[in-house]
């Protein structure tokens, strides 16, 4: 009976087997290399999450990684030892984990998302015959007579590779910031510069001005960039080696280091074989250097310390109200002072727009509706327009610029370009509110007077009657009892007249009864007084 299940349950796994081959052959994690007629999805590599191809060494993989979002994937090259992405094929387009990677039998390799294709490999048209995973961590694509007709070396997302040539034509591209901004490096003209993607891009850092760069051999344009041991070195067209910047203490000839373009703006360092540990150093060394440190408009100090500048407090939310410079808002615009000693990062890196003075400066801006803001220095005169505009910086960092920023009219604003406009039309505002409080206050302070006045020339009421003057009233024959409070004192004519009017009463007029005026007194004596209550 045994012997019978088993046999039954190899036939039906030989019978899946001869069904679905495909799906059993994909399901196989690949070693170096892979051929035409390749093609599956994450799920099919799920036991290996996603990963379908591993280098030699084992140290790097290429396949489907998650995003933040666990439903969607990117086709990445993965540094397997400390899990970080050295490779993107399709950032910014994740698929699901049902769409495929394709390697066809005509050679085209891509990816697809519900049909369409996301990613492709740019081989020139020419049949790629075999991908292969480096130990070096570069994924190649191989012609048929084993020409190398693309690698990821060559088209880097955000991350450069040690022994990773980074020359004239490539990028490096952040991931977008909160407020979606990206990050680029490029050599361009000799130098290596890293540059905020606006509209108008913006730099904020290049080899020539940095200060930490040990100078090899002087003179030279920039063409090539490679990390080597412990440094980021740099290279004429020749590979002649001109400088290089020195981001570790550590020299190790066969370490493995990655430079990685955040979204926050640095070039951070990592050391993978050390589990991807963070150098020290980083690109640039000022935090507040970058373009987007703080909010847009707001100035940053110290050790990222952001504040809104003086000359936008008054404004909701630090913020100037225009959208867009030029969709008609442009004729309601004002130009108002940011604050006194501010600067801004890219001024050390741009030519200027003008030479003229404070107030030709104020006016090409007001008439051009791209001019969002302007810095002007006095001392040479420099003009400096922008069509967007970052965080400001506190002048510590540099020259001190006098910075104007374009605000909606009426918004409420800080000092104008004029000195009048927003200010002055806040000015009786404030006045009517402090002179309202005051008023108030006087108010308040003649009701209290009033009142205590009246309470401290009202006559103290008569404290209850005790048990004492209750037990004694239910006696028959005891004598009347007063209170020292509402009797005068006899000695006063009000005191006289008071007890002869009230023997008088008590006696009956004309009668010898009750005493007489002569022994009122006498009478007196013989009556308890009660002392105050």
């Amino acid at each position: 009976m045994e012997q019978w299940g088993l046999v039954r349950f190899m036939g039906t796994i030989s019978l899946l087997v001869l069904l679905f081959p495909g799906s059993c052959k994909a399901g196989i994690q690949s070693v170096r290399t892979i051929h035409p007629g390749f093609q599956g999805s994450q799920m099919t590599w799920i036991n290996y999450d996603g990963l379908f191809l591993i280098s030699n060494s084992s140290d790097f993989a290429f396949g489907f990684s998650t995003t933040d979002d666990v439903t969607r994937f990117l086709l990445n090259i993965v540094h397997l030892g400390s899990s970080k992405v050295i490779w993107s094929a399709n950032r910014g387009s994740p698929v699901s984990n049902s769409d495929n990677f394709i390697f066809g039998e005509d050679g085209k390799v891509s990816l697809q998302k519900g049909g369409d294709v996301v990613w492709a490999a740019d081989t020139g048209g020419k049949r790629v015959s075999a991908i292969e995973m480096l130990d070096s961590g570069n994924l190649v694509l191989l012609g048929n007579d084993t020409t190398v007709l693309w690698q990821s070396f060559s088209h880097p997302t955000n991350t450069l590779i040690s022994n990773q040539d980074f020359v004239d034509g490539m990028k490096l591209v952040s991931d977008p910031n909160l407020n979606n901004l990206t990050h680029i490096l490029e050599i361009k003209s000799g130098d290596m510069i890293l540059y905020a993607g606006f509209q108008t891009p913006q730099p904020y850092w290049s080899v020539q001005k940095e200060s930490r760069i040990t100078v090899n051999r002087g003179g030279g344009n920039v063409d090539v960039a490679s990390l080597r041991e412990n440094s980021w070195r740099f290279y004429d067209g020749n590979k002649v080696f001109l400088s290089q910047f020195i981001f570790s203490d550590s020299v190790d000839a066969n370490a493995t280091w990655i430079a990685v373009l955040g979204s926050d703006g640095f070039i951070t360092f990592y050391n993978l074989d050390e589990n991807g540990s963070a150098s020290q150093k980083k690109i640039p060394s000022d935090p507040c250097s970058r373009p987007e440190p703080c909010d847009a408009h707001f100035v940053c100090s110290g050790n990222n310390v952001c504040q809104c500048p003086s000359g936008l407090r008054t404004r909701s939310n630090c913020q100037t109200g225009i959208v867009s410079t030029c969709d008609g808002s442009h004729d309601s615009a004002e130009l108002v002072s940011a604050g006194d000693g501010l600067t801004y990062f890219s001024l050390v890196f741009l030519p200027p727009s003008s030479k003229t003075n404070l107030e030709g400066c104020k006016s090409a801006c007001q008439s051009n509706c791209s001019c969002l803001a302007f810095f002007f220095q006095n001392s040479s005169g420099n003009c400096f327009q922008f069509t967007n505009i970052g965080s400001f910086q506190n002048s510590d960092a540099g020259p001190s610029f006098m910075a104007y920023i374009k605000v909606l009219s009426g918004g409420g604003s800080g000092s104008n370009a004029g000195g009048d406009g927003g200010s002055k039309k806040s000015f009786p505002i404030v006045v009517i509110i402090v002179i309202a409080t005051l008023i108030a206050i006087c108010g308040l302070l003649y009701v209290a007077f009033r009142y205590h006045r009246r309470k401290k020339k009202m006559p103290e009421s008569p404290l209850e009657t005790s048990e004492e003057d209750n037990f004694l009233e239910t006696l028959s024959g005891m004598p009347i009892r007063f209170s020292y409070l509402p009797l005068p004192p006899t000695s006063s004519p009000l005191g006289s007249r008071l007890y002869s009017s009230f023997f008088k009463s008590i006696s009956g007029e004309g009668t010898s009864s009750g005493p007489s005026d002569c022994n009122s007194d006498a009478y007196l004596s013989s009556v308890q007084l009660s002392g105050p209550r």
